[in-house]
């Protein structure tokens, strides 16, 4: 694919947002470009928590394996009040083909995304800067500085804003972020150091001067996030030495001796986003429509996640297989998350701060809730971000079936034969649309015309009629899965959602999903 001047979607920030709405859009073979003012990628490590869900997302995507041997697996999450824990939570449980998260540089993100990227046909477009932006009903109207000095003039129907905290796109489309701007500093440090902590874990260390998040990387580094309370008016250090980290564990967590250093900084964050996520033709995604703390690891996971949502309404609208009232459903669906993610990091912080009397109520309080199950599951899942749902978003159609497990908008689950997993993955993954999946004990006829891929999920691998593909499910696994053992119809969406679920002989559910879309 030759780099198109004026674009079907012009994609401004090639960082982890930018590159997977590029992948997506080119996928799909949609005309894209991607941009970037920065003439080359980041050296630093930055985001290094990749979580389940976003590792559903890259296994859609057809990148999982390159991806996950760039890191290391974490299986658990524990939490401790100085060298007391508090609550162990094991990743194992949760509803995903990858029930761990990755810890891998961004940089090591960044370069999986753009090789594939490349792959489609697509390069990465450096040293190019946006200086305009203006709209009208046809197009966006855009004016790009190269590095060379020279001007460009683009017109193109769409652009996504992937271009971070301090976003040109967010402040040439007239809006701001909203929210708290007290501002929470933190100290980040890539370090080699000398522990007993399990290298397999992630941890965070509550203390009365602010909590110390731990995570394990390659080659044997830590990454070590502490919050930090310097007084009123005092100027960000950027440059924070080794030597005030190790100060900081000794008083917070004990036991760790730092032994070289690779990367240290500082930073301040605040807790806001957007009043919308539209603004006529252009889209704001991942920090540029949405900033907050950093505990749980949540901001590249959920802005990527912005990015998988949005191509494939972009795409199905620019091909003329959707209507434009689509893209609505791009906010409907991502901008409780945000709310949600913003929430949950501002209260964990704040529960990571408590001191006297709260304090020790909060340890006792979540020493108790640790040993109940149900609790466990919810903090896994929250940071796993499987239970994200859309259920109450304007194209989630049907009502879940009489003894159905999964409502509409929910995610597809995990099924726990791993050859049926891979064969449900790649039935949506090889043509990047929609998948009618039909469970059915015996022949039954596809759904009918919506010229949507059609998978047929019975005990045999025969092939049948009229499905592109057949999925032996000899042990009725999708069937007690998705609780359809009487047979039902299940409509994937490209991104991983469940659209519509109906009864093997329900004719209008489907074909409603579908005018949805089109209208």
């Amino acid at each position: 694919m030759s780099t198109p001047s004026n674009p079907d979607v012009l994609v401004v920030g090639a960082g982890p947002v930018g590159l997977v709405a590029g992948c997506e859009l080119a996928r799909r073979g949609i005309r894209v470009r991607v941009i970037d003012k920065l003439t080359e990628p980041t050296d630093q490590s930055r985001a290094i928590a990749v979580h389940s869900r976003s590792l559903d997302m890259y296994a859609r995507m057809g990148i999982v394996g390159e991806m996950v041997s760039t890191g290391v697996k974490a299986t658990a999450m524990k939490m401790y009040a100085g060298r007391s824990r508090l609550f162990h939570v094991p990743l194992g449980g949760v509803d995903s083909a990858f029930p761990f998260s990755l810890v891998t540089a961004q940089t090591e993100t960044e370069r999986v995304l753009a090789e594939y990227l490349q792959t489609l046909g697509v390069t990465i477009e450096r040293g190019v800067e946006l200086t305009a932006l203006k709209q009208d009903d046809d197009a966006a109207h855009l004016t790009l500085r190269h590095a060379d000095g020279v001007t460009e003039l683009v017109s193109t129907p769409w652009v996504i804003g992937a271009d971070g905290a301090h976003s040109t796109v967010r402040r040439m489309v007239g809006t701001k972020l909203a929210g708290s701007f007290v501002g929470e500093r933190f100290l980040l440090g890539d370090v080699d150091a000398e522990h007993q902590l399990d290298r397999d874990a992630m941890y965070t260390f509550f203390a009365t001067e602010g909590p110390v998040v731990v995570l394990p990387m390659r080659n044997g580094r830590m990454r070590f996030l502490a919050e930090i309370h310097d007084a009123p008016d005092t100027p960000l250090n950027l440059h924070p030495t080794q030597d005030e980290l190790q100060a900081i564990l000794d008083q917070r967590v004990g036991g760790i001796q730092l032994v070289g250093s690779h990367w240290l900084t500082s930073f301040e964050v605040h807790h806001a986003r957007v009043p919308s996520y539209r603004w006529g033709r252009v889209f704001l995604a991942g920090d540029a429509a949405h900033i907050h703390s950093p505990a749980g690891g949540q901001g590249m996971n959920t802005g990527m996640q912005d990015a998988f949502n949005l191509a494939w309404k972009l795409a199905a609208v620019v091909d003329g297989e959707a209507g434009e009232r689509l893209l609505d459903s791009y906010e409907a669906e991502r901008l409780p998350v945000a709310r949600n993610v913003i929430s949950f990091t501002d209260r964990l912080t704040k529960v990571g701060t408590l001191s006297g009397a709260p304090r020790v109520i909060r340890n006792m309080l979540v020493r108790t809730l640790s040993h109940i199950p149900a609790t466990r599951r919810l903090v896994a899942n929250v940071v796993a971000e499987i239970g994200i749902c859309y259920k109450d978003g304007p194209i989630a159609v049907g009502q879940r079936l009489k003894h159905t497990k999964v409502v509409a908008g929910e995610h597809f689950p995990h099924v726990a034969d791993e050859t049926v997993q891979k064969q449900l993955i790649a039935a949506g993954a090889q043509h990047c649309g929609h998948t009618v999946l039909t469970v059915a004990d015996k022949h039954v006829a596809p759904a009918a015309g919506e010229g949507q891929p059609q998978v047929l999920v019975t005990a045999a691998d025969t092939p049948v009629a009229g499905y592109d593909a057949v999925i032996a499910d000899t042990n009725g696994l999708v069937a007690r899965r998705l609780g359809l053992a009487g047979g039902g119809r299940v409509v994937i969406r490209p991104d991983g959602y469940i659209g519509a679920i109906a009864a093997l002989d329900d004719t209008t559910t489907i074909a409603d999903y579908f005018a949805t879309l089109r209208s």
